[in-house]
Parts: structure tokens; C-alpha cells; sequence
């Protein structure tokens, strides 16, 4: 990161290994798939493609079934809600959990108990039983695992790649996420359309098996294993209080809650857009989700390139991001709106890996999983309280405005957040309207410009000294 509170003041990151892999010995060059050199990370990434790829099913299906069975846009945000309830409630402290466990084996129990709420709900839908209640209480099950789940799947990341591919692994695993969107809701749409939403669900629950075979095949010896944190008192405080303490790491974690909770709620203006706009069947759905999904592939990969982590681009991003969802609600025609989505999700995507590798790379190894929690927790644990009120607005003042709303706040809240590290890092906004001049641009204060001045001119005092 590149700012005046940025990485470089945080704690130097302490690792403790039993071997010398390829993960930890020294820096590696970073190139779009470097690390896919490390064989552990190869089989996540292989077994990861094949249950994202389920995951993206059920989320269309479960999307489009809800809708189906209750006609209401507050329903699919209802069930988004309690999917993501959990993570509110709890999510520090699986955060916890994952500081103090083996990752691995975390993971090993997590992702089996996904594989078999996917089972439960296609088991309900095939045998014609399925009600909306039964969705919702499958899906705060989920939400339940998703608690362990999420922090450490993030930091296992570093313990196969080490601290030098970090960044580009967390590109990499948006980028596999992405491309099973892609394929993920355009084979949904043919099932749905064609034998029903049930089918979508089993091949969810079945795609699990491949991440565990993973786990299981990796070689142990070769993962560089953080510090656990030792079981005592007060460790969710001590977690937070890091935070709190770290401007590096606050700022972005509170942009990342803004967008989460306000700006991510496509479920529900896409399925709104669908039915209601533009009078389409799942088939458009699962057409608009992959549209948005290539041009998330593209923002991923892009990402993978780029070797630091910039506070800039990041506010910058979620800045594009928020005009760019005011431009597709407002668009006049079906085409337009189609066309956005692939903008919407390179930029999307570029903020969520900055991001996320910005926050992983200025946090102490011993604190990253609750830190790791906390952001998960603001990010997709706000849904809850998003999830319903952009459905209320959406239902209440029609899908452009909903569209809207989400857009302008997380457009609002980068401005407010590129201020705010701004002033942390002794700049000022200014405007310049001239020709040939940069407009927006931020300069030093005048307190920063005089302190540097006495900077240099101590600096200048030896050598006349010496002269």
C-alpha cells in the first residue's frame, strides 16, 4: 500500500515453519499465475473451481425459485439476509476460531457441511416438498458455516503461497470464483428452464467432494503455518482494538462495509430488473450474472498482474464502482444495461482484491484471522441489513431507484473515505479547472509542506557543515 498510514507501519509479520518450501524461501517474481508453481495451491484452486462452480448454481436457482414462490423482491433479499445474518451475529468470532485451529482441518469440516445443505435443499425441491421457509432456514444454516468457513479459507491462502503471494493468490482465487460464475449460472438457467431448480442444488452439494479430495491430497509439510493464537481472554477485544488502532486497516475495512452492505445486492436488482424491466425469464438472469462475471474474470486477472496494493486505486475503484451502477439503472434500454455489466464487475472486482490483499498484507499473522473476520463480517455480514432495504426500496419505488440508491452510497462513501485517508496522510483536495491541468488531485497541507521544508533543510545542514 502507498500512503501515509499505509502497510509499512504495521507489524512486521512473524511466521513460524517447521520447513523450508517454495512458499517461504524469499521473494518471488509475481507474475499473473505464479502461484499456481506451489502444488498446494494448485489442488484449492482445482477443487475450488468445481464447488464455486455449484455455488454459483444454487445461487441462481435459489434466487429464482424464491422469486418464483413468492413474487417479491424483499423475499430473494430476505433470503441473501439470512444467509448472511450469521456473519453479523458471529462472524469475529470465527475469526477467533481460526487464529487458534488448524486451518486445514477447519476447512475439512466446513466445506462438508456445505456440501450438505445443498443435498437437504435438493432433496426438497425434487421430491416437490420445497417452501419458501424451508429456503430460508437452509440458507442461515449455511450462513452458520459460512462463519468458520470464510476466515479460514482467506487465511489458509497465505499459509500455501506465503506472504510474498498473497496478492496474487487473492486475485487468483477471485478470478477462479468468477470464471464458475461465468459457466455456473448459464448451466443453471438451461436446468432451471428445463427440469427445474433441484437439479442446480445437487450438483452443488456433489461439487464439495472435490476441495476435499484437495485438502486431503495436499502435502502438510509443505505449508507455512502462522503463529496460533494461545487460548485466553479478551482475544475478540484485543482484536478489534487492532483495528481501531491501525488506520491502514480501518478505513478500508469501513469502505468495504459501506459497498458490501449497500452496493452488492444484485440478487435483487438483477431479478428485479429481469421480471419486472425487461419482462424475461431465468435464462436473461443467468445472461446478466455471466456478463458481470467476465468482466470480474478480467478485473481479477488484471489484478494478479499489479504487485502492490494501492490505497488510491482502491478508493478510486469503489468510486468508478458507484457511478457505474448509477449509469445502469438509469440506462434506456435492455442492450445498455447488458453492456454495464461487464464494467461493473472488472471495477467491482478490482476493489475487492485491493482490498482485501491491502488488509491481509498490513495485518500481524497472529491477528490476521480475526481481522480477516472482521472484514468478512462487514462485508458480506452487512447484507442483512442491505439485503432487505435495498428489496424494500426496490419493491416500494421500482428497480431503477433501488439500482440508484445502492450506487449513489457507494459512490458517497469512497469520497468520504479518500478524504478521510487523505487528511491521515497530511493532503488536502484540490480543484484546478485549467486547461491542461489534473482537475481532482490531492496536494500536501500547508503543515505537511512546512514540515517537510524543515526536513530537507536539516538534511542540508551537514553538508554546508561539511563544506
Amino acid at each position: 500500500m502507498s500512503t501515509g498510514n499505509g502497510a509499512d507501519s504495521a507489524p512486521a509479520p512473524r511466521h513460524t515453519t517447521t520447513t523450508k518450501t517454495p512458499a517461504a524461501q524469499g521473494p518471488a517474481k509475481t507474475s499473473m499465475f505464479s502461484s499456481l508453481r506451489i502444488r498446494n495451491y494448485r489442488l484449492f484452486a482445482g477443487g475450488q473451481v468445481v464447488s464455486n462452480t455449484g455455488t454459483w448454481m444454487q445461487r441462481i436457482a435459489q434466487d429464482w425459485l424464491v422469486l418464483s414462490l413468492t413474487g417479491s423482491s424483499t423475499a430473494v433479499g430476505i433470503t441473501t439476509a439470512l444467509q448472511f445474518l450469521p456473519l453479523l451475529l458471529f462472524g469475529l468470532y470465527g475469526g477467533v476460531i481460526a487464529d487458534r485451529c488448524s486451518k486445514r482441518m477447519l476447512l475439512l469440516i466446513t466445506q462438508t457441511m456445505m456440501g450438505l445443505t445443498g443435498l437437504a435443499l435438493a432433496a426438497l425441491t425434487l421430491s416437490g416438498h420445497v417452501q419458501a421457509g424451508h429456503i430460508y432456514a437452509l440458507a442461515f444454516v449455511l450462513g452458520l458455516v459460512t462463519v468458520v468457513d470464510n476466515p479460514a479459507r482467506q487465511t489458509f491462502v497465505s499459509e500455501m503461497v506465503g506472504p510474498d503471494q498473497i496478492r496474487n493468490a487473492v486475485a487468483l482465487n477471485s478470478a477462479n470464483f468468477q470464471t464458475a460464475r461465468i459457466t455456473g449460472p448459464a448451466v443453471a438457467g438451461l436446468l432451471i428452464s428445463a427440469v427445474g431448480s433441484g437439479w442446480a442444488f445437487l450438483f452443488n452439494g456433489l461439487s464439495f467432494v472435490a476441495p476435499l479430495v484437495a485438502l486431503l491430497l495436499m502435502r502438510t509439510g509443505e505449508l507455512t503455518p502462522s503463529e496460533r493464537a494461545p487460548r485466553s481472554k479478551g482475544q475478540l477485544r484485543e482484536g478489534l482494538n487492532y483495528v481501531r488502532t491501525h488506520p491502514e486497516l480501518l478505513w478500508p475495512i469501513v469502505l468495504v462495509g459501506f459497498i458490501g452492505t449497500f452496493g452488492f445486492n444484485f440478487p435483487i436488482w438483477l431479478t428485479a430488473f429481469t421480471d419486472k424491466v425487461f419482462e424475461a425469464g431465468p435464462g436473461t438472469y443467468a445472461l446478466l450474472n455471466s456478463l458481470m462475471a467476465v468482466g470480474s474474470v478480467a478485473g481479477a486477472l488484471l489484478s494478479a498482474r499489479r504487485g502492490h496494493s494501492r490505497m488510491r486505486l482502491m478508493v478510486g475503484a469503489a468510486l468508478l464502482f458507484g457511478v457505474l451502477e448509477m449509469a445502469a439503472a438509469l440506462s434506456p434500454s435492455y442492450w445498455i444495461f447488458a453492456a454495464l455489466m461487464a464494467p461493473i464487475g472488472i471495477v467491482g472486482l478490482t476493489f475487492n482484491v485491493t482490498a482485501n490483499a491491502s488488509v491481509q498484507m498490513a495485518s500481524d499473522p497472529v491477528m490476521r484471522g480475526r481481522v480477516m473476520s472482521l472484514y468478512v463480517m462487514v462485508f458480506m455480514g452487512g447484507t442483512p441489513i442491505g439485503g432487505p432495504i435495498m428489496g424494500w426500496v426496490t419493491d416500494t419505488y421500482g428497480p431503477r431507484i433501488g439500482f440508484v440508491a445502492g450506487g449513489l452510497i457507494s459512490a458517497a462513501i469512497a469520497v468520504v473515505v479518500a478524504l478521510v485517508l487523505g487528511r491521515l496522510a497530511g493532503l488536502k483536495l484540490a480543484v484546478d479547472l485549467r486547461p491542461g491541468h489534473p482537475h481532482v488531485r490531492f496536494v500536501p497541507t500547508a503543515a505537511t509542506a512546512a514540515a517537510t521544508a524543515r526536513s530537507h533543510e536539516r538534511e542540508r545542514e551537514p553538508v554546508a557543515e561539511a563544506a
